[in-house]
């Protein structure tokens, strides 16, 4: 097909807009009026003197009327270059701009200008083909080979503009590579969005309504001009193309822009840089793109950064996340994900946050199916370790380690803090339920503090849950408890010839059952609390973990459960005691409401630290399904982005938004922020029910009788709480102090001195000094309890 054409020349520069897309009563510059806000510029014509200047000065107009100019205004800065259309300018005086080293004298020279608004003092130089643009006030514009912006430009929003068939919409194939889950990407969509959208795809009406809303919210007319905000400086580029600039931005060096927003801001300056090229996106707030990367088709998060030649593709990278060398293709990634090394990809995945990818991991391409339309999904903490390769579809709990090795098999990992590793010499699968907490508690506690540290965000528009212990991987644990218990039932009655503790594949034992489940957790539970020497006789399987019919062998069962109970008591002990008052009078209100009791609005001072009133909640909230119907299940949460939330207000969202009651982007964002506003009440009610249903088990000793508190039972857990914090910060100091004590870890060195010169001193460590402290602070605050409660024994 032949796409060269002539024109008349003296259009150069005129009919942006097709004349049948320009509203009735408007011109071709109506839209670009409204962007540049026209009624509150002073421009004005050119004065004879003027013009003279400027011929002079070897500059060409194809109509000296339309060049337009604001006082003050120096003719003399401009010089060898050609105006046509509609070219507006801001005041031009004779200054120097600099940034960093750069710097510039203000005007315009060697550069055609075609149909632009150019701000105050700006610097543009050597820019051979400047076209449609609105440029902010002191930008700088130097060495660019193309910079335009055609009349049906999106900025990287999934939209159509008018006239536009559906087949030109860009949208983004996250998860799935066969595109069944894709979603259509917008400036600010954050990967809470990118959840909502992409995992409930069995729900047609939403998935239906959010694309309806996006096209209305940032849906727009043929004609909008590309703009480049205030103080950004582009310089050594070769193609920009419809694409929108932010405020404070730095690019160099970048071959192809196209189709883009690059959000940026004096507070949170994003910056492009060599070789770059990118297409079809969103490049958030803060971000950092540097050194050849490619990206197409994908959404950056706030203050994330993609360098040395990363490339990411159909993908939404979530806030706070670091990518280089790469490829990270089709994959939803959650905020504070890292991934550095050029031998690794990952591919049609759900990583929910707070992972890291090892050199030689290849996560994805490697289907059991007859289409590529296998899956990945992986609670936040998720680090497979070096030169690991996994099959789709695998489904991963929270904090999963993975030792290296290929895995040959398809796996369902449900044990949070678990390290998994597979024993190519007997030939089964190993997993070790528990690991980080047992042996790398430092890990756990200094990745916590580390995320809080490098969150530079301004303005944290995706909420993001750091703690380790929260809701959901407290549920993941409960779970978790329940299978080792199940197991340890099954390998005990296999031991006594009643059973086979080898499954199937699917999970289920071989020639059936002679117990029910529930009766089989009833006798794994009971072994496990109270015959540790029979439970550490047996050979504990597990069931489900893998698609094969090996072995799946759990190790340190009994150690690992007990490290799930310590969790789940120290994170509800920790929920309740440090749960703020207007959480606590919340969930009270709440509970008693379900209950049909009346609460004194005073109750939540009366005892002074709203721990009696916490602690008879959960006995209330016991009797009758929890703290109320929406939050009856201590399992439902959902991980949204990073933002931690009951699935019953996910439901409330989608229902919302189905019925037309929600109808913006900014009202899902506006319910986000409420979900944050009481995610402290929401947590303090799941820890209240995770307490009753330790109660029940025997797994926490019950401080409620009858409804009334006993003092004695309270106090043993708080005291056992007292010493799993006193551990914790010699564990976590232990955990680290090995990489001091470790023989093999001095043999670089000539001696002691020298190794702390590198290393640091293991006192001077900023992070445990600051674990201890909190720690401290927090037995401190236990320890008034255990003293006000001991007095009433």
């Amino acid at each position: 097909m032949k796409e060269v054409h002539y024109f008349p020349i003296d259009r150069y520069g005129y009919d942006f807009i097709p004349p049948e897309f320009v509203p009735a009563g408007k011109d071709e510059y109506w839209l670009r009026n409204k962007q540049v806000q026209a009624e509150n510029k002073h421009w004005r014509g050119l004065e004879a003197s003027e013009i003279e200047i400027l011929v002079k000065n070897n500059n060409y107009c194809s109509n000296w009327d339309n060049l337009l100019v604001s006082d003050p205004f120096d003719a003399r800065l401009i010089r060898d270059s050609q105006f046509y259309g509609l070219v507006r300018l801001g005041k031009l005086e004779r200054l120097l701009i600099q940034h960093h080293d750069f710097r510039i004298p203000t005007g315009i020279r060697n550069s055609t200008i075609i149909s632009c608004d150019i701000g105050d003092n700006c610097a543009i130089q050597d820019v051979r083909y400047l076209s449609h643009y609105i440029i902010g006030d002191t930008v700088i514009l130097s060495r660019i080979d193309e910079m335009q912006c055609t009349n049906h430009a999106k900025f990287g929003n999934g939209i159509l503009t008018d006239g536009e068939e559906e087949s030109v919409r860009i949208w983004i194939d996250v998860m799935n590579e066969a595109g069944g889950r894709s979603i259509l990407p917008f400036e600010d969509l954050i990967p809470a969005d990118a959840y909502l959208w992409a995992s409930y795809r069995d729900d047609a009406r939403l998935v239906q309504r959010l694309a309806e809303i996006t096209q209305a919210q940032y849906g727009a007319p043929r004609g909008r001009y590309g703009m480049v905000g205030p103080a950004t400086v582009i310089k050594s580029c070769r193609i920009i193309k419809d694409v929108y600039i932010g405020s404070c931005a730095y690019i160099k060096g970048a071959n192809k822009l196209k189709n883009l927003s690059i959000l940026s801001s004096e507070a949170e300056p994003s910056q492009i840089g060599e070789g770059v090229e990118l297409v079809n996106g969103i490049v958030g707030y803060g971000c950092r793109v540097f050194y050849g990367c490619k990206a197409v088709r994908f959404v950056m998060g706030r203050n994330s950064a993609l360098k040395y030649g990363a490339r990411l593709i159909h993908s939404v990278l979530g806030d706070n996340s670091t990518v280089s060398c790469c490829e990270i293709l089709n994959n939803l990634i959650f905020p504070f994900h890292e991934q550095h090394h050029n031998n690794s990809f990952l591919i049609a995945s759900l990583v929910q946050g707070q992972s890291n990818i090892a050199a030689g991991a290849t996560i994805g391409s490697n289907h059991n199916s007859r289409a590529n339309d296998g899956e990945l999904r992986a609670g936040r903490g998720f680090w497979p370790g070096l030169c690991v390769s996994l099959k789709h579809p695998s489904r991963f709990a929270s904090f999963i380690i993975i030792a290296k090795g290929s895995y040959p098999y398809e796996l369902h990992i449900p044990l949070p803090f678990s390290l998994v590793n597979n024993n190519v010499f007997r030939d089964e699968l190993e997993v070790m339920p528990a690991y980080y907490w047992m042996y790398n508690l430092y890990a756990l506690e200094r990745n916590s503090w580390k995320f809080r540290m490098r969150d530079k965000r301004v303005t944290p528009v995706q909420r993001i849950e750091t703690e380790y212990l929260a809701p959901d991987t407290a549920s993941e644990i409960l779970n978790a408890m329940e299978l080792l218990e199940l197991w340890v039932g099954r390998a005990y009655r296999a031991a006594q010839g009643k059973d086979s503790p080898r499954p199937e594949r699917g999970g289920t034992a071989k020639g059936g059952s002679l117990s029910t489940d529930e009766e089989l957790r009833a006798l794994g539970r009971r072994l496990l609390l109270e015959e540790p020497a029979v439970v550490d006789s047996l050979d504990v399987l597990g069931e489900g973990l893998e698609r094969s019919s090996r072995p799946c062998r759990i190790l340190k069962v009994r150690q690992a459960y007990e490290a799930y109970r310590d969790m789940l008591r120290y994170y509800c002990i920790k929920t309740l005691v440090l749960s703020e008052p207007p959480a606590v009078k919340e969930a009270a209100r709440r509970i008693f409401e379900t209950k049909n009791l009346t609460l004194n609005s005073e109750s939540g001072e009366t005892t002074g630290n709203n721990f009696f009133l916490v602690a008879a909640l959960s006995k209330v909230a016991s009797t009758g399904g929890g703290a109320s119907a929406e939050l009856s299940s201590p399992a439902a949460w959902e991980n949204f982005g990073g933002q931690l939330v009951p699935a019953s207000r996910v439901d409330a969202l989608r229902q919302a938004i189905r019925e037309g009651r929600i109808c913006s982007w900014d009202e899902i964002h506006a319910t986000y922020e409420e979900w944050f506003r009481r995610y402290p009440e929401d947590r303090l009610s799941h820890a209240q029910q995770l307490v009753c249903i330790l109660f029940e088990r025997g797994l926490m000793a019950s401080w409620m009788q009858e409804s009334t508190l006993q003092p004695a039972p309270l106090v043993e857990e708080l005291k056992k709480v007292y010493a799993l914090s006193q551990w914790m910060e010699n564990e976590v100091r232990h955990s680290r102090e090995k990489d001091y004590t470790d023989p093999f870890r001095a043999i670089t060195y000539r001696n002691k001195e020298e190794m702390e010169a590198v290393l640091g001193r293991l006192e001077d460590n900023p992070f445990i000094g600051v674990f201890q402290e909190e720690c401290r602070k927090f037995r401190e605050i236990l320890q008034r309890f255990i003293e006000k409660w001991s007095s009433s024994i």
